[in-house]
Order: structure tokens, then C-alpha cells, then sequence
């Protein structure tokens, strides 16, 4: 399973995340320094998935572990990056049933005026042949 794209699946079907953030929902790509843009999401795995749950010595479930982070500049930018980080981990629980499991304090950069928000969240999914196991 390719996880960022199930995470990147869920919040680009979320209306409120589409609206605020568009196709600013990137992989591994942060934005350059004086850049002016929109919101943007930065997805990234933390390391590769484990396996997760085990009964009879068979592994059934891949533990998966993300860092997700907001991006917003301008006047506004602090409560905009709240609500897209809170939408997010809305989103992360109820369709995938990850929870956030650490974060970074809010950053402000004075100088682009850039507000950032990163979290990590936690959670697992059934190997795609645990039908055949």
C-alpha cells in the first residue's frame, strides 16, 4: 500500500481542504524561502511501515507512522494553519483511524510571515494479501 498516496486520497476528498488548500498538498517538497504562495500540506513517511498485529506467528497489519505539516503565509495565517491542522487530524482518524501521536510547537518566521504546524501521526492497515494468508 502506498500510504501517503491514501493520505493525500483523503484530503484532497475533503471539502474544506480542497477549498483552502487546492492542489498545494505536496510529497517531500517544502517551499523555498521568500516563496509566496498559499497553504500548503508536506507529507512524508518517518521511516518505512513495520509490521503491526500478529496472531498464529503470521503478521497481519503494516504499522505506518507520518509527519504532516501546514504551511500558511500572510495576515489570517495563524488561525488558517489551526483549522487545516485540526481538519487534518479530523481526516487522519476518521477515515484512515490514525491518531496523532506527537507534534512540534507552532512556528511563526517573521520575516516571510510563514505560520508552520507539524504532527505526527500513528496507525495501521491489514497487508493487502491478508486475504490470501
Amino acid at each position: 500500500m502506498d500510504i501517503l498516496d491514501e493520505v493525500y486520497k483523503a484530503l484532497k476528498s475533503d471539502p474544506f481542504i480542497a477549498a483552502e488548500v487546492g492542489n498545494r498538498i505536496k510529497f517531500y517538497e517544502y517551499p523555498a524561502t521568500g516563496d509566496k504562495f498559499g497553504p500548503i500540506i508536506v507529507l512524508e513517511e518517518v521511516g518505512p511501515e513495520m509490521p503491526g498485529d500478529y496472531a498464529d506467528d503470521v503478521w497481519l497489519t503494516d504499522d505506518y507512522f507520518i509527519h504532516i505539516e501546514v504551511w500558511v503565509q500572510g495576515a489570517g495565517g495563524r488561525t488558517k494553519r489551526d483549522a487545516i491542522a485540526k481538519q487534518i487530524k479530523n481526516i487522519m482518524w476518521d477515515k484512515l483511524g490514525f491518531a496523532q501521536v506527537s507534534g512540534m510547537p507552532p512556528e511563526w518566521d517573521k520575516d516571510t510571515n510563514t505560520y508552520r504546524d507539524a504532527r505526527r501521526y500513528r496507525g495501521k492497515a491489514y497487508r493487502e494479501d491478508f486475504d490470501a494468508l
